[in-house]
């Protein structure tokens, strides 16, 4: 898997995404979106680590899930960027009341589903996305029933990345490809393909 140079937004981008940007530093006092050190560099920390993405996404690649979407990074910003449809699950109310106004402002093609990833029912996606949610192993276990057969799961993961991929590997099979980050120089890329149980039949 080739990864490309981060897509900087452009003109047309920035500007669809600007919405975003604006609402997050509007709600964060009352809601904390983002660690408030976060918001002069909202840009750099949360937009353009998302867009990293982008180059990972097959052309195929029709709807994604994105795990505990917060205020919309990746999920939004792959949703902007590409015109795929995201389901974005974000438990916290308040957040999820966030990422519904914040679709309506964006006209993001994306659903929100205000609950535990674990109770989740919707249909396997060929995508899942995950950024800053928990360690890989427990991420796996949320993402592998959503994810459809030979579909991919791109991670943005911090430091300590290659522990937590030997501890995933001990449950789960997995291929798993790792990139560094063009935004965060402790951080790391996570593109799974393959991912199952080792406790399935067979495996």
């Amino acid at each position: 898997m080739k990864h490309n140079s981060v897509p900087m937004a452009d003109s047309s981008l920035r500007a669809r995404i600007e919405p975003l940007v604006d609402l997050v530093e509007r709600w964060n006092d009352t809601i904390r979106l983002v660690s408030r050190r976060d918001i002069p560099e909202l840009w750099r920390r949360h937009v353009e680590d998302s867009l990293q993405l982008l180059p990972f996404v097959p052309p195929e690649v029709r709807r994604a899930i994105d795990l505990g979407s917060g205020a919309g990074f990746p999920g939004l910003i792959v949703s902007v960027a590409l015109g795929l449809h995201v389901d974005l699950v974000e438990a916290d109310q308040r957040k999820a009341a966030f990422l519904r106004e914040a679709i309506h402002r964006l006209g993001a093609d994306a659903t929100v589903h205000a609950e535990r990833i674990e109770g989740l029912a919707i249909p396997p996606a060929e995508l899942v996305t995950a950024r800053a949610l928990s360690a890989l192993p427990q991420l796996c276990g949320y993402a592998a029933p959503l994810l459809a057969a030979g579909g991919l799961c791109l991670f943005l993961k911090g430091a300590g990345v290659e522990a937590e991929i030997q501890a995933a590997e001990a449950a789960w099979h997995m291929t798993v490809q790792s990139f560094p980050s063009r935004t965060d120089p402790s951080g790391r890329i996570l593109a799974i393909t393959d991912l199952r149980s080792k406790k399935e039949r067979g495996a």
